[in-house]
């Protein structure tokens, strides 16, 4: 059985980090295909954030490009999003899926503000 459990969200002032992770059980994250989305109220999921083939492939979506940065921990099959310059734009629930979206977190909210 798959699980994710993603945590790390919080409130932040603009300009602020925040390192989200996401803990996989039966499934292995050094061999396979995590994702982060996030979902702002009144909107759509976007996906912010992908890592592939054991850490070696990673792909971002333009606005958070320079900002975000998603790492694996084999080790701890653990995937992480750090995130810094967050801006009012990234306030929403974020949470970690694996590729094609089978299994997901139950999400952590992040909120920037002054």
């Amino acid at each position: 059985q798959v699980q994710l459990v993603d945590s790390g969200g919080g409130s932040v002032q603009p300009g602020g980090s925040l390192r989200l992770s996401c803990v996989a059980s039966g499934y292995r994250i050094s061999i396979g295909c995590i994702s982060w989305f996030r979902q702002a109220p009144g909107k759509g999921p976007e996906i912010v954030a992908t890592v592939d083939h054991g850490g070696r492939t990673t792909s971002y979506r333009d606005s958070v490009k320079g900002r975000f940065i998603i790492t694996l921990d084999p080790a701890m099959n653990t995937a992480y999003l750090q995130m810094n310059s967050l801006q009012p734009e990234d306030d929403a629930l974020y949470y970690c899926a694996t590729c094609g979206g089978a299994h997901r977190g139950q999400g952590t909210q992040v909120t920037v503000s002054s």
